[in-house]
């Protein structure tokens, strides 16, 4: 199963509403409604006219399109019709509009298997494949400090009160941009010492974890909800404060039964489809939208 929670493409109207010949006046037709017999709706129009220059110009994701004037004389419409031709071309992401810098191609979506265990740069499964995209895979660490997690993630956990954790927030970023807003939530019991190997913490943790403390990933439970970022998290991951994004919260136990990473995931919501593949998991962490996740 695919979702693709950035919408899959522009949204067919209903039929045009006739003229309005109330008192002998004929009402302008919706500057977005047909011109001519068969030309269709001409904010389509506008859309399969962008697609068109995206292709007869090789325009790659990140190149600016012509401006709003631009494509209005170009397509013989409004300014209007254009803007909501780009309103579609956005939701179905092919575009991205930055305020005062103006209407870029964007990268294509990039599939992620949230389900697969491993590094994250592993549940990329179409990275630098299938999408042509380079697989280039940075991080920032944000944040490593001791607190004193939630009641929800200390149960989740199964540590004692008074038991601290380690916070870990890092920025992933593909090809340079922001694209994945990480956080972990690890027992110090049982990764002490985190602190001091903060040079290898711009790699895998997973493969950290593993190698310094023997805390492999045999299995996860993950929640996936659509939501809408802080204003924090939209300027981290350099999107607008109203845009929509994807978080993933889940818990990560060792073969032994061992819970040892309450982990939370954003992802860009039209920059991302999430390839998911059921099974029969063992249900260890309580569905975790509106509870607490906070470490103090």
């Amino acid at each position: 199963m695919v979702l693709d929670l950035g919408g899959s493409g522009p949204a067919r109207p209903g039929p045009a509403v006739g003229p309005d010949r109330t008192r002998g006046r004929v009402r302008r037709s919706d500057p977005d409604s047909a011109g001519a017999a068969g030309t269709g709706l001409l904010y389509e129009r506008v859309v399969a006219l962008v697609e068109q220059l995206i292709v007869d110009r090789g325009l790659a994701p990140g190149d600016l399109l012509p401006s709003h004037a631009e494509l209005a004389e170009l397509g013989g419409v409004s300014l209007i019709t254009v803007r909501r031709a780009l309103d579609e071309l956005e939701r179905a992401g092919r575009v991205r509009r930055h305020q005062g810098l103006g209407t870029f191609v964007a990268r294509p979506r990039i599939v992620s298997e949230p389900t697969r265990t491993g590094s994250l740069l592993g549940t990329l499964g179409t990275l630098g494949a299938e999408s042509g995209l380079p697989a280039r895979l940075e991080t920032r660490v944000l944040e490593l400090r001791p607190g004193e997690p939630s009641g929800y993630l200390r149960d989740a956990l199964g540590l004692q009160p008074g038991q601290h954790v380690w916070r870990l927030r890092r920025l992933r970023l593909l090809d340079g941009a922001p694209a994945v807003l990480e956080s972990s939530v690890i027992p110090i019991a049982l990764a002490p010492e985190l602190d001091q190997l903060a040079g290898r913490l711009t790699g895998s943790l997973y493969d950290l974890l593993a190698s310094e403390y023997g805390l492999s990933d045999a299995f996860e439970e993950q929640y996936l909800e659509v939501i809408g970022p802080t204003k924090e998290e939209a300027v981290l991951l350099n999107i607008r404060a109203r845009a929509q994004a994807v978080r993933i919260r889940g818990l990560s136990a060792s073969a032994a039964g061992v819970s040892f990473d309450c982990f939370e995931q954003l992802y860009p919501a039209d920059q991302f489809a999430f390839a998911i593949s059921g099974s029969a998991l063992r249900r260890l962490l309580p569905v975790p939208g509106h509870l607490d996740w906070s470490v103090t």
